[in-house]
């Protein structure tokens, strides 16, 4: 398997046993599946293939995300959406806070830390950890207790690193612009952060899809986030077309993606094939 050259596609040969599949900018945008998507999925599924959905997105419920999918005519359930909200929780459980944890983040992270047992507080004098996420009711209170407990020695873990979300209207600020505040004010920096391209949510994706990583393709439109995700955890890169990334865009090898495509469509090889 040759990696692909810069400025040029390059499509799969064959059908492989498992496919991790990015959302935004991937399978849809905003409330739209993207050309092909559908089709491509189902006739993976129809091959034999196992598809784990992915996102970094933590402002719903990974069965959100699902019912999403559903209603544009991709079928999801529940347990094949992964999200950054999994791995953070699976992160914590295996690193926790002695104390309590304040968030800058939007009600649901406090409400999915509370689930799993984590006590969550909004008093910087009372934590030892510090979650950021992505959070659009994001101001300068907020930043400011964040800031008073890392200054006190509070730990940093964030749920994603893209600075920008895909959007019709053409994007979004993510959880990077949040997390920068809070590194740049205290001159600290997030002991993790769990989405992609971590190996946190790897695993979590992995296991789930239970197929072994060199026969999983993982399929994204970002270069930084989705291949680095492939690379740093042994399975095979595809870069889609359909989101933040350009054809131009490309790296040399070995830094580039196995795979270039331009919408999903392209996962299915010519001619008959199978995994």
């Amino acid at each position: 398997m040759s990696l692909a050259t810069p400025g040029r596609l390059a499509r799969p040969s064959r059908i492989h046993a498992g496919y991790i599949l990015d959302l935004d900018g991937t399978v849809y945008l905003g409330e739209e599946p993207l050309p092909g998507a559908r089709e491509a999925i189902a006739e993976l599924r129809a091959a034999g293939s196992r598809i784990v959905y992915l996102t970094n997105k933590p402002l719903e419920r990974p069965a959100v995300y699902a019912a999403k999918l559903r209603a544009m005519g991709v079928p999801a359930e529940d347990d094949e959406v992964v999200s950054s909200l999994d791995a953070l929780v699976a992160y914590l459980e295996e690193a926790p806070p002695s104390r309590a944890v304040l968030t800058i983040a939007e009600p649901l992270i406090d409400e999915i830390l509370g689930e799993a047992g984590f006590t969550v507080s909004r008093d910087p004098d009372d934590v030892d950890l510090v979650v950021v996420s992505w959070d659009r009711t994001f101001d300068y209170d907020k930043l400011e207790r964040a800031f008073r407990a890392v200054r006190t020695g509070a730990r940093i873990v964030a749920t994603n690193p893209d600075p920008f979300c895909p959007t019709p209207e053409g994007g979004l600020p993510d959880c990077a612009a949040m997390l920068a505040a809070l590194e740049v004010s205290t001159g600290a920096k997030a002991e993790a952060i769990v989405g992609k391209p971590s190996h946190h949510l790897a695993r979590v994706a992995l296991a789930r899809l239970g197929v072994p990583a060199e026969e999983v393709v993982m399929v994204g439109d970002r270069l930084l986030t989705d291949v680095g995700m492939a690379h740093a955890n042994g399975m095979i890169g595809a870069l889609v077309l359909t989101g933040a990334t350009r054809l131009d865009d490309l790296p040399p090898a070995p830094r580039g993606p196995v795979f270039v495509l331009e919408s999903l469509a392209d996962l299915i090889p010519p001619g008959p094939a199978g995994p």
